[in-house]
């Protein structure tokens, strides 16, 4: 398919006769139209389209089906029904009445190109532009960010249903690969055991049964990929995403339990030597590598958090996250979209959401987020790098003592040139170290922290010991502190926070739950219809730009913002 960009058709006159008169007030997509023409441009998606082939469709018309496919949540098959059947979507197109529209598997190839040629983004960002030239949104606004969870496409599997889905999973892949070499291979106790899904079998109902059934799989899986690392097997086998599958899976929930006289060795084996598996313990799953949480669903991962346990994705509403505007005469645009793993941690994507607002010359100048989004090498690094500062609650100094009322770390006054600290009882501290935060394992490196230590013999006899020192003994008081910078914007920070002022401001951020409400409830964002964290995040931005093109409409049509909902029994209570 080619591409050969052709400037904007009008709307064909019959078209806009017949929407004038068919709608009393014009639908969203005739309003979008009037206002922004076709919101897309052929030459947006150029690079996506080779020179030469036989000429593609426009594709500004399927990005608008695309946004406006999300927003109804319509399957392909409906949208291109609605192009063909509905009027105003016919006007937004600019077709004829009579156009008889696409097949519905061309949205599913327009996707699948943007994914592939990374111009997800061109779906959200040229909304923007449309929306900056009105005026809507520009740099430097304050903006807030959230995220929320998605679910992936797949079903939650326990330990032994996940490793014989793998070793079944990679037993297919294989035998479409390379048939002749399985078939040598494979014995037939296999076919019994995998020739059928592991959710239609019968699992042992006692532990012992089940413990060695379990033992029994990775067995398998070992001879299997010790079959595909033998030096005659073709090398493309291993490099089969099922197979790659399987010695995670092996990895996490499996160790290596030698011979007799034979080294110990903690990782899952690949079928070489005379090693057998042996599965973990829960207790040692928690040093394992992670695994896969489905063999057919590769990116998805397991996460916690208060409130969700899941298998899937963040979107840092998104990271996941969504960041918006919040200026209270314009309508609250989301800004960008960073859909990642699940487990995560959100403050690892604050620089990559500052950079991806920096190129869309969107950088706001206040950055409201919750504590899991911020730390103290953050709200410097935002202000040095690129004039933002973050907003929001900070994790309290100390340990214990920040939730029971004790003295942490904003409690002793820090003398930076002579390198001391003064306790609240008026003692000076005797050792102050300073470290670099590197490690020996990359894994493991940390931000330069200082390390300051109080003698026991001071605050052994301390009248105020108990709100600073619970350990046994007459062990003295330690502290870790940020470098300097860093410890005088994480103090600065806390104290703006817990100001009244503070709290009326950082009370914005509370807008951010009607983005997340309206994006899962309305528009599907909690469920992933697809495999993969390339499709996943391609959903995210599609709903952002969705979400985007709806409250543009409700701003240009004068709908004031709904109120929050209340339910009728708990209007008793006021």
């Amino acid at each position: 398919m080619s591409l050969h960009p052709s400037p904007l058709p009008p709307v064909p006159d019959q078209t806009a006769a017949v929407a004038r008169r068919a709608f009393r007030r014009p639908p969203l997509a005739v309003r979008l139209r009037d206002e922004f023409g076709a919101l897309y441009d052929d030459a947006d998606f150029g690079a996506l389209f080779p020179a030469r082939g036989q000429p593609a469709l426009p594709p500004w018309r399927l990005a608008l089906v695309t946004v406006l496919q999300f927003l109804e949540g319509l399957t392909d098959r409906q949208a291109a029904d609605a192009v063909r059947a509905r009027i105003d979507w016919k006007y937004a197109l600019s077709l004829e009445l009579t156009d008889p529209g696409f097949g519905y598997s061309v949205l599913s190839e327009f996707r699948s190109r943007l994914v592939a040629g990374g111009a997800e983004q061109v779906l959200l960002d040229r909304l923007l532009d449309h929306a900056a030239g009105r005026g809507l949104v520009k740099a430097r606004m304050k903006q807030r960010t959230d995220s929320t969870h998605v679910l992936a496409a797949v079903r939650t599997l326990n330990r032994l249903e996940l490793v014989g889905e793998s070793v079944r999973a990679a037993l297919n892949a294989l035998a479409v690969a390379a048939p002749g070499w399985l078939r040598a291979v494979a014995p037939p106790a296999w076919h019994a055991r995998y020739d059928r899904r592991f959710e239609e079998a019968k699992m042992p109902a006692t532990g012992p049964a089940r413990e060695r059934l379990l033992r029994t799989l990775g067995e398998d899986g070992a001879a299997l990929l010790g079959a595909v690392d033998a030096p005659d097997t073709p090398a493309p086998l291993r490099a089969l995403p099922p197979v790659a599958a399987l010695r995670q899976v092996l990895a996490r929930y499996y160790a290596r339990e030698p011979a007799d006289g034979e080294p110990s060795d903690s990782d899952a084996p690949s079928g070489d030597g005379p090693a057998t598996l042996r599965p973990r313990a829960k207790g040692e799953l928690k040093q394992a590598p992670r695994a896969v949480e489905s063999p057919y669903e590769f990116d998805a991962r397991y996460c916690s958090r208060p409130g969700a346990v899941w298998v899937g994705y963040m979107v840092h509403a998104s990271g996941g996250a969504v960041s918006e505007t919040c200026a209270p005469a314009l309508p609250r645009l989301v800004t960008h979209v960073d859909t990642t793993a699940a487990g995560v941690y959100e403050s690892t994507r604050v620089d990559a959401i500052h950079a991806a607002l920096n190129a869309k010359g969107l950088l706001p100048s206040e950055h409201f987020a919750d504590g899991a989004y911020l730390s103290a090498a953050l709200l410097v690094r935002s202000r040095r790098d690129h004039g933002v500062t973050l907003r929001g609650p900070t994790k309290p100094g100390g340990a214990w003592q920040g939730r029971d009322g004790g003295f942490t770390p904003d409690a002793f006054r820090i003398d930076w040139r002579r390198q001391r600290v003064t306790c609240p009882a008026g003692q000076v501290s005797n050792t102050w170290s300073a470290y670099d935060g590197s490690a020996g394992d990359p894994r493991q490196a940390r931000d330069p922290y200082i390390t300051v230590r109080f003698a026991p013999s001071v605050c052994g006899p301390c009248a105020l010991r108990e709100r600073c020192v619970r350990a046994p003994g007459r062990r003295g008081r330690q502290l870790l502190l940020h470098p300097q910078a860093e410890q005088e914007a994480l103090a600065a920070a806390r104290a703006r926070h817990a100001s009244p002022a503070g709290r009326r401001a950082y009370a914005v951020r509370s807008g951010i739950e009607g983005t997340v409400s309206q994006a899962v409830r309305a528009l599907g964002l909690r469920r992933a219809p697809y495999r993969g964290l390339a499709k996943t995040r391609r959903q995210g931005v599609a709903t952002a730009a969705a979400l985007n093109a709806a409250r543009l409409d409700a701003w240009l049509a004068g709908r004031p913002l709904a109120p929050t909902r209340t339910s009728h029994f708990a209007r008793l209570a006021a």
